[in-house]
C-alpha cells in the first residue's frame, strides 16, 4: 500500500505541475490525460489548481466538469450527463468505473452482484468477477472476497476517494464519533483488566488460606496420630498387661488331688 500511495503522490504532484503551466484547451488535454491514467484515482488537488478552476464559464469548462465527475461521481451520473461532458475514452471508462465500485465501498462492506452489475453497466457474473480481480483487486485499489453462492463482493478494504464538497464536516463529525467509542471501549478494557486482577488477587489470597488451613489439619492429624501412638505404647507396657498375661500362661498350674 505505502507503494501505491507514494504513486499516487508522484503522480499527482507530476499533474499538478502540469496543469499550473497550461490553459484553455491544452488544459483540457492534461485533464484527460489524468482521468485516463490507469494509477491515478484523486483529483482534488488537480481541481485546486488555479487555471483548472479558471475554465469554469468558459468554452473549455466541460473539462472541468469532468474533472469534477472523476473526483466525486460514478459511471451512472456520467450516462444520465453525458450530453454535456466530453466522450469518454476506454481508459477513461474503466477508470470510472473503478472509481464507482470505491464509492459504493464507502457505504456498504457487502456489495450484491445485481447492485454492481446494474452500476456498472456489466450483463453477466463472469464479466463482473473478472473485472473485480483484475481491474480493482488486482490494482490494489480494494480487497475482498467474491462469494458467488451469495453473489456478493464483501469489502475488506477500499480505497477513498476525494472528499466532496460539504462532506469534510460529516467526515469530521464521524472521526469524532469513532474516537469517543474508542475511548469508551478502551476504558472499559481497562475496568475489565481492573477487575480481573483484583478477581486474581483474591483467587491467590483464597488458595493461600486453603493451603494454610490444610498445613494446619495436617499437623494436627499428625499430632493425634502420634498422642494415640504413645498412648498404646503405655498399655502394652504397664505391669500386669500382655506381657504379665503371657508370663501367667506358660507358669506351671498345680495339680488338684481327686476327691476321694
Amino acid at each position: 500500500m505505502m507503494d501505491i500511495e507514494r504513486k499516487q503522490a508522484d503522480l499527482i504532484d507530476h499533474f499538478v505541475k502540469l496543469a499550473s503551466g497550461q490553459k484553455g484547451s491544452a488544459l483540457g488535454s492534461v485533464i484527460v490525460e489524468a482521468t485516463s491514467h490507469p494509477s491515478l484515482f484523486a483529483f482534488s488537488e488537480i481541481l485546486a489548481v488555479p487555471s483548472v478552476a479558471k475554465l469554469e464559464g468558459t468554452e473549455n469548462s466541460v473539462y472541468l466538469e469532468l474533472l469534477r465527475l472523476f473526483a466525486h461521481g460514478t459511471w451512472s451520473e456520467y450516462k444520465s450527463n453525458s450530453g454535456n461532458l466530453p466522450q469518454l475514452v476506454p481508459d477513461q471508462v474503466l477508470k470510472l468505473k473503478q472509481l464507482t465500485v470505491l464509492t459504493l465501498a464507502e457505504t456498504n462492506k457487502v456489495l450484491l452482484y445485481d447492485q454492481l452489475m446494474l452500476e456498472l453497466d456489466v450483463t453477466n457474473v463472469r464479466e463482473l468477477e473478472d473485472f473485480l480481480i483484475n481491474d480493482c483487486m488486482y490494482v490494489g485499489i480494494v480487497r475482498g472476497k467474491l462469494d458467488q453462492l451469495r453473489r456478493c463482493f464483501e469489502v475488506q478494504f477500499a480505497g477513498g476517494r476525494d472528499l466532496r464538497p460539504g462532506q469534510l464536516g460529516s467526515m469530521i463529525q464521524t472521526l469524532s464519533n469513532w474516537l469517543a467509542t474508542s475511548d469508551n471501549l478502551l476504558f472499559s478494557i481497562q475496568e475489565k483488566i481492573k477487575w480481573a486482577d483484583t478477581m486474581s488477587e483474591l483467587d491467590k489470597k483464597h488458595q493461600k488460606e486453603v493451603e494454610d488451613r490444610a498445613v494446619e489439619v495436617k499437623k494436627s492429624l499428625s499430632l493425634k496420630a502420634d498422642v494415640d501412638f504413645r498412648g498404646l505404647e503405655e498399655i502394652y507396657s504397664e505391669p500386669g498387661g500382655v506381657m504379665d498375661y503371657e508370663e501367667d500362661r506358660s507358669r506351671p498350674k498345680r495339680r488338684r488331688h481327686p476327691i476321694s
